[in-house]
């Protein structure tokens, strides 16, 4: 596995460049294979495909690849933390509380990105609260009750975001449903401004600490015999990755189980440890929700299928295989 490891690393890179390039040239106007490369080098004499490329198709596929990539992160260490297979962002109640909180101010301020984020954040900071609460009085002994804990929080806070709706004018109404199930079309600069920094961030973080939470997969008790501040480092990662979930649901919408899936199809291919999972998560992830917004504005002719209905039908197929393989025997 070690001796085909560089070869595993260097496929994906290059099927990271082949999906970057197939995704500028996918869309109503065909753009050819010259037209890119004199876009990419800046010699392009027609202004139209520069604005379409540059405007249009560059920020969306930075803000898939940014969006997967911390979503994939978050599930890595989510799972890791709970030594929990099932764990991810969305079943965390995270993505629930972020709705909620960018539900809000989709209404109260519509046309302000920043009110967005903040209230994306204490929406996912408040499920992150309840999931602690409840974690702190079993003394994290229970690991198993932070996944049943963040299932009936995202419960709770996604039925207070449809109470919300219900009151809400139709018009908004409507136009937060949609967000609310995951769409790239408002994808821009300053978006990707927004989530790349705090993805990367993220990353560093926890690569830094990736001794730590390597040991945090053994045990607790066996963790801090190796000098490992557990709870201080659970709580945050917790906080990091609901605020790094923020601002992905605040800009994207609600993208379920990508946290899911992608850290289980890495473990398989580059391995466990935190290093490799953590930058093939984040690898993998941007290019799988690459191709998800692909299909999405692709499938249906005038139509974009939103992308948290993609990744939903995926994850609950892997979900029900996952925890098939959990049953003994």
């Amino acid at each position: 596995m070690t001796k085909q490891s560089p070869w595993r690393w260097l496929l994906a890179l290059m099927l990271l460049i082949i999906t970057l390039l197939m995704s500028i040239r996918l869309g109503s106007a065909a753009i050819s294979y010259g037209q890119l490369w004199q876009l990419l080098s800046g010699t392009a004499a027609d202004p139209t495909f520069d604005a379409i490329v540059w405007q249009i198709r560059l920020p969306r596929i930075a803000m898939a690849f940014f969006a997967g990539a911390g979503l994939a992160i978050c599930g890595a260490l989510l799972q890791n933390m709970s030594r929990n297979p099932l764990a991810d962002p969305y079943l965390f109640g995270l993505t629930a509380g972020a709705g909620l909180g960018a539900s809000l101010a989709m209404i109260v301020f519509p046309e302000q990105q920043l009110p967005l984020a903040l209230s994306a954040f204490a929406g996912a900071s408040l499920a992150v609260f309840l999931v602690v609460l409840v974690c702190i009085r079993h003394g994290w002994q229970q690991l198993q009750v932070m996944l049943l804990a963040g299932v009936a929080v995202s419960f709770m806070l996604s039925a207070i975001s449809s109470f919300i709706l219900y009151f809400a004018e139709p018009f908004a109404a409507n136009r937060v449903i949609f967000w609310l199930m995951g769409s790239l079309s408002r994808s821009d600069w300053q978006g990707v401004a927004i989530v790349a920094p705090a993805v990367l961030a993220l990353l560093l973080l926890a690569l830094a600490f990736r001794r730590q939470l390597d040991a945090m997969l053994l045990h607790d008790e066996s963790a801090r015999t190796l000098g490992v501040s557990v709870d201080r480092i659970r709580l945050l990662f917790l906080l990091c990755t609901s605020a790094v979930t923020a601002f992905i649901v605040a800009q994207c919408g609600g993208i379920a189980f990508v946290g899911l899936m992608i850290p289980h199809l890495v473990r398989q291919w580059f391995g466990v440890t935190m290093l490799p999972l953590l930058l093939g998560s984040a690898l993998v992830g941007g290019i799988f929700l690459i191709w998800v917004d692909n299909f999405a504005r692709s499938l249906l002719m005038q139509q974009e299928i939103p992308l948290g209905v993609i990744t939903s039908m995926l994850g609950s197929v892997f979900f029900l295989l996952l925890l098939r393989r959990q049953q003994p025997g």
